[in-house]
């Protein structure tokens, strides 16, 4: 796996020297910027304010080069500043003076206005963004308060209207030219959804994915190349931030002869690369969509399932009678669809949220149920849970136990009961039955065909006429 300061001069690189900025994004609540910096150096160190990074900027994280690879770019050295002005930033450089508060006093139902000089003993600002208490002398008494609303005959010496880097570059040759800073910041998200929508009656639906970006850095973007990461990319989180194991999800993009896709895909390294075909803005505080994906007539069958004892896994040799009884009489409904090429898809899908949403008889759509979704490759199937079944009713029981711990074996039998009450629909249960007592097991009866899912699991499937009422017995045998 690729470090992520290689990931982004291979961005960097691929993006060539275009003049728009560049964002990379991943799920992970970063991004890899890259702009552009106008600079006229001389021949030798060069001091360089730059102010025009995010809020979460990682300063470690900064590459500077020239594209056109004329000039070698060196910075000797890297100051960043991240405490742009604030009234408490000002109270603080204005400590052991004095300064006017403007108070608004209500006086005979007139509010009139009053300055009070007001000497700041302690401003109360904390480096790094907290705050304390003031402590303020007004006419030689002190008060941990403010007067009221202070009055700042200017800036200070050494204030900054928002974060900046004060660079000492050294450049080989003189020259002016725009050159390429890159770097990692906080404050950047995506995420991908997708909408499924069934007609009246059927198994068919189509689907319209969306990608959400959201930026909470601190900077506009104006007319950006925009592109999304997808993969398992390892990020350090800061120790004063939760680790967020979500991993960066997967994007992707379906061509269709009769319109441009919004967004393209490419492999890159050991990940996936998206790219949006047009350039976007993408605003402070702003959360964008695009539509990347719509694809039409999906075979999606509806399932019914019932787990009886779907809480029931195999822990070790057990026999006691009891163990594993469960009053559950609910029929899960779930949603099953193939991402293949013969089912309209056929392309890696990113982990996001499902909505299903079916049409009435009056043609209006009805949501029916919500679940997500991991990263999917394509040629596998994705099943869901949207749900129980209002019509559809399960009843699990124990009939039968024997254990003989000399012989070494145990025995029990289940009875299954399953009811149909709907009107004019058959249907097919498929009952889920784990076997948790023990490792070593056969089943001697059932009333049904079975398939074994694994291990530990046996799968009936029941079709039930509606108003009907169907049993399914089996008996489990288990030696040690």
């Amino acid at each position: 796996m690729k470090t992520l300061t290689s990931l982004m001069i291979l961005g960097a690189a691929a993006l060539g020297a275009a003049a728009e900025p560049a964002l990379t994004l991943y799920n992970q609540n970063f991004a890899v910027v890259r702009d552009t910096v106008p600079l006229d150096l001389k021949a030798g160190p060069n001091a360089v304010r730059y102010s025009d990074a995010t809020a979460q900027v990682e300063p470690d994280s900064v590459i500077l080069r020239d594209p056109a690879g004329k000039h070698a770019l060196q910075i000797l050295e890297q100051n960043y500043r991240n405490d742009p002005v604030s009234q408490e930033l000002l109270l603080s450089l204005f400590e052991g003076r004095t300064i006017d508060f403007q108070n608004v006093r209500l006086k005979d139902n007139t509010q009139t206005r009053e300055l009070i000089r007001g000497k700041v003993v302690r401003s109360g600002f904390i480096p790094g963004g907290g705050s304390g208490q003031p402590i303020i002398e007004v006419n030689g008494a002190l008060q941990f308060a403010l007067p009221g609303q202070p009055l700042f005959p200017d800036l200070g010496s050494d204030t900054l209207l928002k974060p900046a880097f004060n660079w000492l570059l050294q450049s080989d040759t003189p020259g002016r030219f725009d050159a390429e800073v890159g770097y990692v910041t906080g404050g950047f998200d995506w995420s991908a959804s997708y909408n499924l929508v069934s007609p009246e009656k059927g198994d068919r639906v189509d689907l319209v994915g969306w990608i959400t970006m959201n930026n909470q850095s601190g900077k506009t973007f104006e007319n950006a190349r925009i592109k999304l990461m997808a993969g398992d990319v390892n990020k350090i989180q800061p120790q004063n931030q939760p680790m967020q194991l979500g991993l960066a999800r997967r994007a992707m993009a379906m061509d269709f002869a009769e319109k441009s896709a919004a967004v393209s895909e490419k492999a890159f390294d050991e990940f996936h690369l998206y790219s949006i075909a047009r350039p976007t803005t993408l605003h402070d505080h702003e959360t964008k969509q695009v539509e990347f994906v719509h694809a039409e007539n999906l075979f999606a069958p509806t399932l019914y399932v019932y787990e009886g004892a779907a809480d029931q896994r195999f822990y070790g040799l057990n026999y006691d009678q009891g163990y594993g009884q469960s009053d559950n009489k609910k029929i899960i409904i779930q949603r099953e669809f193939k991402n293949a090429e013969t089912n309209q898809l056929g392309l890696a899908l990113p982990k996001g949220k499902l909505r299903f949403y079916r049409r009435d008889s009056d043609g209006q759509l009805q949501f029916v149920g919500e679940n997500e979704i991991d990263h999917t490759p394509r040629n596998e199937t994705i099943r869901v849970t949207t749900g129980n079944a209002f019509d559809l009713v399960g009843e699990r029981k124990q009939t039968n136990f024997r254990v003989d711990t000399a012989e070494k074996w145990m025995e029990e039998t289940f009875e299954i009961k399953l009811r149909n009450r709907k009107k004019d629909a058959p249907v097919e249960i498929r009952v889920v039955e784990p076997l948790y007592r023990w490792s070593n097991w056969s089943i001697p009866a059932a009333s049904d065909a079975f398939v074994k899912k694994d291990t530990q699991t046996l799968e009936f499937r029941v079709m039930v006429k509606p108003d009907e009422e169907r049993r399914v017995t089996y008996t489990v045998h288990y030696s040690w």
